[in-house]
């Protein structure tokens, strides 16, 4: 029997190349799991809570990058948050027994406090303290045995096996797995000028990039600093575009490592050699966009499947819980 897994992302507009091995990763695992991948949009609220009026844009945006990168709605289960009003439930009824202080101490809680405040953006709200156990009611409503995450996730994903275990001794019933995590060891890349990848920092390349706009791009990236002229020694490691050649020039990249290192390539031609690379990945992806964007009514289709798919599962899940907790 597959074992059954649950990913989302937040919407957040048409995707960027940092989300491509995240995307590629979930095609994968269409082929060995009972997948459900979820548009976060409750969870876009927790820190944009003010600024709503493009959310249902950036969600059909989103939608369509997954389907260009693979994403099979006859495979997996997509479905948008907001639609299965028993995420909410679960939330709620969660919330009744989840100690407050398991909240405060989730690492993320106070960071990112401090981290937006710094943007100037109050987010001391009972939305966001919650958001790590509205996360943990997203995974158990589908009973999912399998959450793949980043290693900074951990905390996140043990928190939900607490809540989980938590709940099936309070009742004494065996409602929820304990969800494992499946660790992903995804390429993290930095925006061009070397910071995290980030469209409000402009510094990410979509993945509906087109040739031009990703030879700028490139153009823009960020090299060592000690590197003046075209014939002086570099330092790869220091290189932002040397990362990139790490994922997507695999070939080349001992070459490049060797002349970069001796000062017999450019920066010039480095970053041609990377822009033709990239382009190699993303064109396919924006031809799949184009065709895709030609039948107005596909996104319509695959919410409205989805939704029915996971309000079964969400359905049966709660059926569980309301039995458990005798209500």
């Amino acid at each position: 029997m597959k074992g059954r897994i649950l990913s989302g992302m937040r919407p957040t507009g048409s995707l960027h190349i940092g989300h491509l091995s995240v995307l590629e990763n979930w095609v994968q695992m269409q082929k060995e799991y009972e997948t459900f991948f979820m548009v976060a949009d409750w969870h876009a609220l927790t820190t944009a809570f003010d600024d709503t009026e493009t959310l249902n844009e950036k969600v059909r945006d989103m939608l369509l990058d997954w389907l260009s990168v693979g994403i099979d709605p006859g495979k997996s289960t997509v479905f948008i948050q907001s639609h299965i009003k028993e995420h909410a439930e679960l939330h709620l009824l969660l919330s009744m027994v989840t100690p407050l202080s398991w909240l405060e101490r989730v690492p993320t809680y106070k960071d990112q406090i401090q981290q937006l405040g710094k943007e100037g953006r109050d987010i001391n709200t009972y939305g966001f303290l919650g958001y790590p156990l509205l996360q943990a009611a997203d995974i158990l409503v589908y009973r999912a045995d399998t959450v793949p995450v980043g290693e900074d996730q951990l905390p996140h994903l043990e928190f939900s096996r607490e809540v989980a275990r938590r709940f099936n001794f309070l009742y004494d019933a065996h409602v929820f797995p304990e969800p494992q995590a499946k660790l992903s060891k995804l390429a993290l890349l930095p925006g061009v000028d070397g910071r995290k990848m980030s469209k409000s920092y402009h510094n990410d390349i979509s993945m509906t990039e087109d040739t031009e706009g990703i030879n700028k791009k490139v153009r823009q990236m960020v090299t060592d600093p000690q590197r003046i002229r075209k014939d002086d020694p570099g330092d790869p490691e220091v290189c932002v575009v040397f990362t990139y050649h790490k994922i997507y020039n695999q070939e080349e990249l001992k070459e490049i490592e060797k002349d970069c290192t001796a000062g017999t390539i450019g920066c010039v031609d480095c970053k041609k050699k990377l822009a033709v690379k990239i382009d190699g990945v993303l064109a396919p992806i924006r031809e799949k966009r184009r065709e895709l964007e030609k039948t107005p009514d596909l996104i319509d289709d695959v919410i409205g499947t989805g939704e029915r798919k996971a309000k079964e599962a969400a359905e049966s899940t709660m059926e569980k819980v309301w039995k458990a907790m005798g209500i």
